[in-house]
């Protein structure tokens, strides 16, 4: 993980293998961002005129490398863009510093140590900075290298890890803060350990099958739950038989990995609320007999990272100790077709006792939900919110970057939303049409797994709200879309797992805690 601190030494004296700066897009050409008047200086004023003469405009997303003049003890300056110039006494958006910090970090990969002087003023934009550099600097490299590439990193490779990977940018110095600021020192604090939990779940995200399936999953989750005072329960395939989890183990049947439901509660004193995430934790999915056609099927390994946002953010909340009870539920299972998989047309008896028709064993991920959400309603939380990469419909909808959400509750969708544009997540109210349900009539079970092929991310979220309890408040957010990016790295955004609606579930953690969602 990436090293990040706070220094109140100016960017012309302080060492570094690189000063980072901002610069605008302004009517005229660039303009040099504040926070870096003493680099501007070191080049007579001139900055903005070298990096218009080398092509850079301030647009968002772009980085331009430049040596440094003889003023700086950093060899080379980074400019990163920051989109328009703001209005008089108006500040940049905090997205916009989160990202360009995030384009900076990735640039600097392989570097030792970069000093950050961007734009920064209060404790809001020391948090941006601090995330988007933190994220941005993040690189899953466990699975490079081999033994020839071992040995020839014992020779002298200092910026590269096995494979010849460069390793992320080393440290991160902060400029602009103020480290002896109470708040400008807890906006770092909580910035490291919430992308800590992010990068956790990007991992998780981005380990292969053979190796995180539903038995290793859990362990994980459980080792994590014991660092940080989370308590851990894991019940077993046995247990779950004995149960009655049939969602559960309908799906994970097919496969020689046993599915697993894993309990995460982190709880505080204080705390006069309850909320309970439920993750979908479906660890390869390869839709079973109902098997997805080649082009469809590569990236099925993400197909937990809803479990791998509920694992981080219940975490997050324990590491932050915010002042409110949250439990975690990973509905954990491998969906595989074989002699022993859940065919088209078996009915499943639910945990809740409801039945299932199973027209479509793909529809795999709504299934093992409405187990782990009729479980968690038992403990009458205060709020549910469940999170699933649970259709390509919604990408449909939405496209790769927005997550949808639905709620049987309009207020509360209303303030998840909220949470997410704030936080910088990309999201979008969705309806639940109950006109909808009827096409999930089946003539052997209570309910089937599929409705109308049209709105069918909807339907999912119809499917779901069934196995809600009476009178809980209820939200579903399908990250299907942004989950797992598979173009060119952007912003703080890394190529593979990106830690999607982990941000969102911990405001709104901390919202609970504040007494801000009723």
């Amino acid at each position: 993980m990436t090293a990040l601190t706070l220094s109140t030494a100016g960017a012309a004296t302080l060492r570094a293998d690189a000063i980072v700066v901002g610069v605008a897009k302004g009517a005229k050409g660039p303009s040099v961002a504040s926070g870096a008047e003493a680099v501007d200086k070191a080049y007579d004023g001139k900055l903005a005129s070298v990096l218009e003469s080398l092509g850079a405009t301030g647009a968002e997303g772009e980085a331009t490398k430049l040596p440094a003049p003889s003023g700086l003890k950093a060899p080379i300056v980074i400019a990163v863009g920051l989109g328009t110039t703001p209005e008089k006494d108006e500040a940049y958006g905090a997205e916009t510093l989160r990202r360009a910090a995030g384009v900076a970090a990735r640039t600097l990969s392989g570097a030792k140590k970069a000093a950050f002087a961007l734009p920064v003023e209060g404790a809001e934009d020391v948090a941006a900075v601090a995330e988007g550099a933190l994220l941005g600097a993040y690189a899953f490299t466990a699975y490079r290298g081999t033994e020839k590439t071992a040995k020839s990193a014992k020779s002298g490779a200092s910026d590269k890890g096995d494979g010849g990977v460069k390793q992320p940018l080393g440290e991160v110095t902060l400029l602009g803060a103020k480290p002896r600021d109470k708040a400008h020192k807890a906006a770092v604090e909580r910035a490291i350990s919430l992308t800590e939990e992010i990068n956790r779940a990007r991992d998780l995200i981005n380990t292969p099958p053979n190796d995180l399936y539903p038995e290793t999953f859990a362990a994980i989750a459980t080792a994590a739950g014991k660092e940080h005072g989370v308590k851990v329960q894991v019940t077993d395939e046995k247990a779950l038989v004995k149960g009655g989890y049939g969602g559960l183990l309908g799906v994970g049947q097919g496969s020689e990995h046993g599915p697993r439901l894993v309990r995460l509660e982190y709880t505080h004193a204080k705390a006069k609320k309850t909320i309970a995430l439920v993750g979908k934790g479906i660890t390869y999915d390869s839709g079973g007999i109902s098997l997805k056609p080649p082009g469809h099927n590569e990236t099925m390994k993400c197909d937990m990272s809803g479990a791998a946002a509920v694992l981080a953010a219940v975490v997050s909340a324990a590491r932050l100790g915010l002042q409110v009870n949250v439990t975690g539920w990973l509905a954990l299972a491998e969906n595989m077709p074989s002699g022993t998989a859940t065919r088209p047309g078996d009915v499943l008896r639910m945990y809740s006792g409801k039945t299932v028709e199973v027209l479509n064993t793909d529809a795999e991920g709504r299934l093992v939900l409405a187990d782990a959400i009729t479980r968690a309603s038992e403990e009458k939380p205060d709020a549910i919110v469940d999170v699933a990469t649970l259709t390509g419909a919604m990408v449909v909808a939405l496209g790769s970057r927005t997550f949808g959400i639905m709620s049987n509750d309009e207020a509360f969708r209303t303030s998840v939303h909220e949470i997410a544009e704030a936080v910088g997540e990309a999201s979008w109210p969705m309806p639940l049409p109950t006109e909808l349900r009827k096409g999930m009539d089946s003539p052997t079970a209570d309910i089937a797994n599929m409705g109308e092929r049209m709105g069918g991310g909807l339907v999912a979220g119809l499917f779901l709200k069934e196995f809600v309890g009476e009178g809980i408040t209820w939200a579903h957010l399908d990250i299907a879309g942004p989950a797992y990016h598979e173009g060119a790295p952007y912003g703080y955004t890394p190529k593979g797992g990106t830690g999607s609606s982990i941000r969102t579930l911990v405001k709104l953690a901390e919202r609970t805690a504040a007494g801000d969602l009723g």
